[in-house]
């Protein structure tokens, strides 16, 4: 196994309860600094795969090796891991009671243990690099959808993640709000972290992506550079899917 592997599924199989198999022998690499797409009708388990990276979801069979740690029940391996991954989710998750910088600060001063200046000038920077450092100070319902879901991402960034997981991180918003989200996935693609993005966004799959994995029924069916998979799709239900989200 090499080194230029930071995500690694060796076998992967996951089910919840005795009858559903949501992930059925992943098998997948993911080099330092790529920047992945994931998509597939819902329920085809690309949201279960990536919240195994970093623990959110346990698999019963198979490795997965992240940034050379294997996931097990170790806690201490958990913890790591997730001081390297940040998650950027559908709904934003941010607390209600707190500010912009206070919901950002909270992180870095409890799990990295940053004092709090230090910590207040991280969060500034990153909110800076999401555009929308002015919002420092209001809380999270002032805000619109678009500039929530932008406090999130600054929130993960502010660990300062080796990797960078999103759940479908544009499909609570609404349509006018989606292209600021996606402008600052875009700016952070560009600065070589690794990316991992489930979403229906084709646009952005086509502007960004190294790679795009299309999953159904917990199977990864087809993986392939952009331009290869969206101009000649191999199989059958890739291009069902595509003909359905594309509309031709």
């Amino acid at each position: 196994m090499t080194t230029d592997n930071i995500i690694v599924f060796e076998k992967v199989n996951k089910w919840y309860g005795n009858s559903f198999h949501v992930l059925r022998d992943i098998d997948l690499r993911v080099r330092r600094g790529e920047r992945i797409v994931i998509c597939g009708p819902s329920g085809s388990g690309k949201s279960t795969l990536i919240r195994c990276i970093n623990r959110l979801e346990e698999h019963q069979e198979g490795r997965i090796v992240v940034d050379g740690v294997e996931l097990t029940d170790d806690v201490k391996a958990i913890e790591k891991i997730r001081r390297e991954v940040g998650m950027v989710f559908q709904q934003f998750n941010l607390f209600p009671h707190l500010t912009v910088l206070e919901n950002l600060t909270l992180a870095p001063m409890w799990v990295a243990k940053l004092p709090k200046k230090e910590a207040e000038e991280r969060a500034m920077q990153q909110l800076a690099r999401v555009r929308i450092a002015e919002q420092a100070h209001k809380y999270p319902l002032q805000l619109s959808g678009g500039q929530q879901q932008r406090v999130a991402i600054a929130r993960a960034l502010c660990l300062t993640p080796k990797i960078m997981l999103f759940d479908e991180p544009t499909s609570a918003l609404d349509p006018e709000m989606i292209k600021e989200v996606l402008d600052v996935m875009v700016e952070l693609a560009k600065g070589g972290i690794t990316m991992l993005v489930v979403t229906h966004e084709m646009g952005f799959a086509k502007a960004v992506a190294d790679r795009v994995i299309f999953m159904d029924q917990g199977q990864i069916v087809e993986e392939n550079t952009p331009e290869e998979f969206f101009s000649r799709p191999k199989s059958e239900r890739t291009k069902d899917f595509l003909s359905k989200i594309l509309g031709h």
